[in-house]
């Protein structure tokens, strides 16, 4: 039995506001969650970036649209896009390391949107994700992408897992 559920579908699917949707549902019903999400920022109707908001709505940089000018301390690149690893760490690690790892007495769901590109880049996320899917109180509800181009070794091995059940575009009403 999947213990872990993860949603993936191309960008703009719906896939984070099926994840917030389904988290204000746990969180009336009383369910112990924390997490964080992912969201466009848009500028005059252009996506400029990502922000990372955490479900006690702490919001930061992920990432901003950069120039190919841009000086060398911007190393972490998707596509246009330039990673604010520390900005993403210094907001989401600190969430992902409450994790109980100890029991089941504490068990609670843990929203993590997205396990990315640009998340990726922070060793300390792979780590802290991996130990979330390990923790004996925890479940997650997350998103993963498509398989596109080079695999991601995080993403390749969240969908291997026993315990995880992974819900494609094609499962959930577009509307």
């Amino acid at each position: 039995m999947a213990k872990h559920v993860f949603l993936t579908g191309p960008p703009g699917i719906g896939k984070t506001t099926l994840i917030q949707k389904a988290t204000e549902v746990l969180k009336s019903s009383g369910v112990p969650i924390d997490g964080f999400y992912t969201e466009e920022v848009r500028e005059s109707g252009r996506r400029i970036g990502f922000d990372v908001i955490t479900l006690s709505g702490r919001r930061g940089t992920l990432s901003r649209l950069g120039s190919d000018s841009s000086t060398a301390r911007h190393e972490y690149r998707v596509g246009q896009y330039i990673v604010d690893l520390v900005s993403f760490e210094h907001l989401v690690l600190p969430v992902l390391r409450n994790v109980d790892l100890g029991s089941d007495t504490g068990k609670k769901v843990y929203v993590i949107d997205e396990v990315g590109k640009m998340e990726l880049f922070s060793r300390s996320f792979i780590q802290a994700v991996r130990q979330t899917l390990t923790a004996s109180g925890t479940t997650i509800l997350g998103t993963i992408p498509i398989p596109k181009g080079k695999p991601l070794g995080l993403v390749e091995e969240i969908r291997s897992r026993k315990d995880v059940k992974v819900f494609n575009e094609y499962i959930w009403p577009l509307n």
